[in-house]
This record gives C-alpha cells, structure tokens and sequence, in this order.
C-alpha cells in the first residue's frame, strides 16, 4: 500500500474523517454518499492570533479534533518560546475530543496534562519577563521593572496572547477533568465540552 507523502518525504492521512477526527471507512468515502470534514492540511503555517482564532471557533463549533490540528500547526510553525502554550492548548483540545468520543480515561489525562503544561509556560515566561521580554516602550517588562507598571504588562500578556483567555479556558479545563474524574461522562452537557478560547467572545 502506498501513501500519500509531504515534499519532505513523510506520510500524510488523506484518508476522510468525521467531525471527531476519526477515519471513516473506505465505503464511507466522499462519492460514496456519506462525506467526510474539511481537513486542516497537513503543512499549514498559521500565526498566533490566526490560530487562536480559528481554534476558537473550531472549539465552539463541538469540532475539537480540528481545533487541535490547528493548535498543533501553530506549535510547529511559531517561536520556539511558544511551543509550550500551543502544545498544551492541543492537548486540551485533544482532551474534549476524546471527552466527546466517550473515553473518560484519556479526557482527564489529556485536559490536566495540557493544562499543566500551559502553566509550565506561564511560570516560565513570567519568571524571565514573559514573551519578548521589554514593554511597549521598549522598558524592561520583567518582574524586576523598577515600577512595577512592565511586569503588570507582561502578567496581562500570559493571560491573554493572541486575545485568548488562558486562565478561563485553563479554568474550565480543570473543572471539566475534575467532574468527568468524579462522576463520568454521564453528566456532562455539549456545551461543556466546547469552551471558547478566545477573550471577551
């Protein structure tokens, strides 16, 4: 069997798949009836504020899967120094996903796991100045700014990159891991499981 390969050799899945993410048979194949997403290509490039708002409308459209490719392609393609909140938003991301495909054990782990990572990135950014580390008039931002007024700033910036609302939607995470540990997904309503990403929308 052959398969489907980017220019730099590795294999791509251009295999259908359904609005979880999951690969629909052959059968179930566009032309024969039951079609499947729009895929996120495999090599997109994507700035922050673009990813954080696709992926915002992606999770509050229930299509989790997709918003974690997207997260995922700003994870590849953005600063090294941003990798750690891209990929822990993916993993929350993916969390829902199998929240939404009924798999408890893997949702609690994947939404504690991407949360504790996007808090890694918070401590460590915060602790050095947070990302690019001078304020808008070029005073240093750090926490040991001689006022106060950059490191404010900086603290304003992890919270909200690109406009999203980390500590809510990381807010929300929790919770959800904490009940679906507690009670199951019996209990757990759609609407939970499509938190909005994106501050004040």
């Amino acid at each position: 069997m052959t398969r489907d390969r980017d220019p730099a050799g590795r294999p791509r899945n251009a295999r259908p798949r359904d609005a979880l993410g999951r690969p629909l048979n052959p059968a179930d194949a566009p032309g024969s009836g039951a079609a499947g997403t729009d895929r996120i290509p495999d090599d997109l490039v994507i700035t922050g504020a673009e990813a954080a708002a696709l992926a915002d409308r992606l999770l509050r459209d229930g299509r989790p899967f997709h918003a974690h490719e997207v997260l995922e392609a700003a994870w590849k393609s953005g600063p090294a120094g941003e990798r750690d909140l891209w990929q822990g938003l993916a993993q929350i991301a993916v969390g829902l996903t199998h929240a939404r495909r009924g798999n408890a054990r893997g949702a609690v782990a994947l939404l504690s796991r991407g949360a504790e990572r996007v808090r890694g990135y918070q401590a460590g950014a915060s602790s050095h100045g947070g990302p690019g580390s001078q304020g808008e008039d070029g005073s240093p931002s750090g926490p040991g700014s001689r006022d106060g007024a950059g490191s404010q700033r900086a603290v304003e910036r992890l919270a909200s990159p690109f406009g999203m609302n980390v500590d809510a939607f990381l807010a929300a995470a929790d919770d959800l891991a904490a009940r679906i540990e507690r009670d199951g997904l019996d209990g757990i309503r759609p609407a939970d499981l499509s938190p909005g990403l994106l501050a004040g929308a």
